[in-house]
């Protein structure tokens, strides 16, 4: 780029937030990177949020959907970036499709009480649904690493919701749909981007997973030709199709490659001012604009399980 190699330096976060603090520490002082992609997570993004400002160094997350990645007692973080579309839209947008498409009133809510994730997702789903007439008849809570669900699923079953919002990740969610089945919950069941991955089928099994639901960034089977060829490269490379984090994995670095070949430069504080200046950018997720507070402004599709297989369902527009 620009004449310059493009050098990767991989760290490994552990997914814990003291390893992705440290992480980002030792890529801005020792490895002397211009910018870095990563945490995953909002969690482990949020923990490298400081450290990005500070040395002013930009830090991009491919799939840290929470609010206050980038914003922050209503202040822009000047250097942090997402290629991912932020949580007040996936509860948004999964509370219009519970009222509008599956015609449901009653949601029940249940959320991983230490995930800001998870909490960020319920919070926006909540204020949609209750706005649009829907009611909220039980909200619970779980701890990530949990393995047994059933008292908490029992006493949701208890107050009859005709839906169930799940913002998780695979791990917890495969035991949690594969339990509600069990216990007679056949209700549908509506959760984000947290559950896409092929691990999801393996822990839920794929009879649990028909009538579920989830909001997403990307699906493999959008007949967009750029996402097509995508995934006929990634497949070839990979011998898997690629999930949605591999998609936004991949338009992470080409939106950073874009904004270093329009800075010019390989100056941090360049590179930055050019990420934010992204307009029109075509990617595999989607064309985007960044927007004032750092996110990207691109579409999210709803994708159904059947039979243990994602089928795209519809695409909404932000």
């Amino acid at each position: 780029i620009n004449g310059k190699k493009l050098e990767l330096v991989k760290v490994d976060n552990k997914s814990e937030a003291a390893e992705a603090t440290n992480g980002a520490i030792k890529l801005i002082s020792q490895d002397k990177v211009v910018a870095i992609i990563g945490s995953a997570t909002s969690t482990n993004t949020l923990a490298q949020v400081q450290i990005a400002n500070d040395n002013k160094v930009p830090i991009i997350t491919p799939s840290g959907t929470s609010e206050t990645v980038t914003v922050k007692d209503g202040k822009v973080n000047e250097f942090v970036f997402r290629t991912c579309f932020i949580d007040p839209f996936q509860g948004t947008v999964a509370a219009k499709f519970a009222l509008n498409d599956l015609k449901v009133k009653k949601a029940a809510v249940l959320i991983d009480s230490a995930s800001d994730y998870s909490k960020g997702l319920a919070a926006s789903f909540k204020e949609t649904f209750t706005a649009g007439g829907g009611q909220i008849v039980a909200e619970e809570a779980y701890v990530a690493k949990d393995t047994d669900f059933r008292a908490t699923l029992t006493r949701i079953k208890s107050k009859n919701p005709e839906f169930i919002f799940l913002p998780g990740y695979y791990e917890e969610v495969g035991l949690i749909v594969k339990q509600a089945r069990e216990l007679g919950l056949n209700v549908p069941i509506m959760g984000g981007d947290g559950w896409d991955s092929p691990k999801l089928v393996e822990i839920a099994g794929k009879d649990a997973l028909n009538n579920t639901y989830i909001t997403n960034h990307y699906s493999s089977g959008d007949p967009d030709p750029k996402i097509q060829e995508f995934v006929k490269a990634f497949k070839a490379k990979y011998n898997k199709a690629p999930d949605a984090f591999n998609a936004l994995g991949y338009d992470t670095a080409y939106f950073l490659v874009d904004a270093i070949k329009r800075a010019g430069s390989a100056d941090p504080v360049k590179i930055k001012d050019s990420l934010a200046q992204t307009k029109d950018l075509q990617l595999v997720t989607g064309t985007f604009t960044v927007d004032q507070n750092h996110n990207p402004v691109k579409s999210a599709i709803i994708l159904e399980y059947k039979d243990g297989q994602q089928q795209f369902k519809t695409k909404v527009n932000p």
